[in-house]
């Protein structure tokens, strides 16, 4: 490995990764855990620090998805570029497309699609720019497109071109021009040897925070919905008080979570998780042929139409318009609504790329751009949409109809899945349907972390795919599950919320300098080999 992209410990605890960058993730990560224990005012100082983050940066955030999502699509559908394969000319994707697909997919978005595949589109229906601004009226028929059109603006092309360009950039430095798989690598475009190996350690260490904020977050939102639906199964009361699951519910599932993952990391990326990729696109399948099956099928190709189309339209205008709020009531509620949703998944997108678009990286050798734009974007978004449409769209209807009886949208945000379930099937249909839920949500879970942790270790070994010592493995792995339960005790979901904008912010700008290296890699070899 060449030295000046970074240096590696030979011996010691620390053989074959940075020692220094380790240290320092490892001594932030303690630090925050151990304020966050004793600081009383934890949660509410987190806040503060979130809406000065948002006040002043929130544009920022708006305008680099934009940008990120523009050019990812931009480098696929340019001739000059599109067909650039991200390795050597004769080398041979190392897996098919259904497992390819299926481990981007699971890594990247299952969670998040399971928490708000009803949640999503029941809370635009209920309120969303377009009622606010008045060209739309909440809770009607005529604001199913709108719902629609600001759920695939946070599940389809930005935050899918926000991976998409941080894999494309590490894959092509890494097949193409032979560095190590690691966030750093594309930094030696643009920058002397020497001060492309002390950026990177800063680099580095930026990025294995956002990965553990990031999947911190997906996971304390798995778990919230995970203790709804074992409460559904088994009906045990110490699971869910007072309409929330209760911390020791919660503590519990991010243990099981926390091992299961390190098991399946332990086992290897060709073993363990893609098993359980395979595995989760399988029954992410089944879920939604039952749904196709028992659901409103009709209504949700309506919508699945009706919402395309509107975002289609409106997608140029939704990807810059950037409310900051204003004297009138309004504006005020437009801008709190953009920093609640579409700013806060922003900094969700921004702060998971690290790990799945390295991940992406790690499994696309030997796709071509326009090929690896496709499975990463625009599949990924089209079946996002189609789940939301289904299954959300189901939810919808039995409001609708007035068969819900407001029992959906009155139910917190990670127990409306389980609720729709509840209002829709019989009652000897429910525990089966919702046991299934349970599983997918749990293998979803494991797959983002253990992708997460083979991830940080890869980082840390600047690079490096094999070797990575089960030490290693299980500590990180121990520090994740650290981190979200002391979060949780400090402040709930607000609390990992904040942490995450905050600390998406630094990524964010190593994204920009990633995809500048990228652009001018490509014109480099492009005259290079004129």
């Amino acid at each position: 490995m060449p030295e000046f992209i970074t240096r590696v410990d030979s011996t010691g605890f620390y053989a074959g990764q940075n020692r220094w960058v380790a240290i320092a993730v490892k001594v932030i990560v303690v630090s925050l855990v151990l304020w966050a224990s004793l600081a009383s005012d934890a949660g509410a100082i987190l806040m503060d620090i979130q809406s000065g983050t948002i006040g002043y940066f929130g544009g920022w955030y708006v305008y680099a998805s934009a940008v990120f999502m523009f050019m990812s699509l931009v480098l696929a559908v340019l001739p000059q570029t599109g067909g650039i394969r991200l390795g050597t000319d004769n080398v041979k994707p190392e897996f098919s497309r259904f497992a390819w697909f299926s481990m981007m997919f699971g890594a990247g978005i299952g969670v998040g699609m399971l928490t708000y595949s009803t949640a999503e589109p029941l809370a635009h229906f209920a309120n969303n720019p377009d009622v606010i601004m008045g060209t739309t009226s909440a809770l009607e028929r005529d604001n199913l497109a709108a719902a629609y059109k600001w759920t695939l603006l946070h599940y389809g092309l930005t935050p899918w071109g926000c991976y998409a360009i941080v894999g494309m950039s590490l894959a092509y430095f890494a097949y193409r021009r032979d560095m190590p798989l690691t966030i750093r690598s594309p930094f030696t475009a643009v920058l002397t040897p020497e001060m492309a190996r002390r950026v990177g350690a800063v680099v580095d260490t930026a990025a294995i925070l956002a990965t553990i904020i990031g999947i911190g977050v997906t996971i304390g939102y798995g778990v919230n919905q995970l203790t709804f639906g074992m409460h559904q199964i088994t009906a045990w009361g110490w699971l869910v008080t007072d309409g929330r699951p209760s911390l020791i519910a919660l503590s519990l599932a991010v243990i099981f979570l926390t091992l299961a993952a390190m098991l399946s990391a332990l086992s290897g990326i060709g073993r363990g998780i893609r098993w359980l990729s395979n595995l989760n696109m399988a029954l992410s399948w089944l879920l939604l042929l039952i749904f196709i099956m028992f659901g409103a099928t009709a209504f949700a190709g309506e919508m699945f139409v009706a919402g395309l189309t509107e975002y289609l339209r409106a997608i140029p205008t939704m990807s810059v318009t950037i409310w900051d709020g204003g004297d009138t009531s309004t504006a005020q509620s437009l801008s709190d609504w953009q920093s609640a949703w579409t700013i806060f998944y922003w900094a969700w997108w921004i702060a998971f790329t690290p790990f799945v678009g390295l991940f992406l990286a790690r499994v696309s050798q030997g796709r071509t751009i326009r090929e690896y734009v496709v499975g990463a974007i625009l599949l990924p978004s089209l079946m996002c949409f189609a789940w939301f449409c289904i299954i959300g769209g189901t939810a919808l209807d039995l409001e609708l109809q007035g068969a819900a009886d407001g029992k959906i949208l009155g139910a917190d945000l990670s127990a409306q899945l389980f609720a729709t379930v509840g209002n829709l099937f019989a009652a000897e249909w429910v525990l089966p349907v919702a046991t299934l839920c349970v599983v997918l949500l749990i293998t979803y879970l494991v797959t983002s972390a253990d992708s997460a942790v083979l991830v940080i270790n890869t980082i840390v070994s600047g690079g490096a795919t094999d070797g990575i010592r089960a030490r290693h493995i299980v500590l990180w792995s121990v520090l994740l599950g650290l981190v979200i339960i002391t979060l949780l005790f400090a402040g709930g979901m607000d609390a990992l919320r904040s942490v995450m904008i905050i600390g998406a912010l630094p990524f964010s700008a190593v994204m920009l300098v990633m995809l500048c290296a990228l652009v001018y890699a490509i014109w480099q070899d492009s005259r290079s080999a004129v």
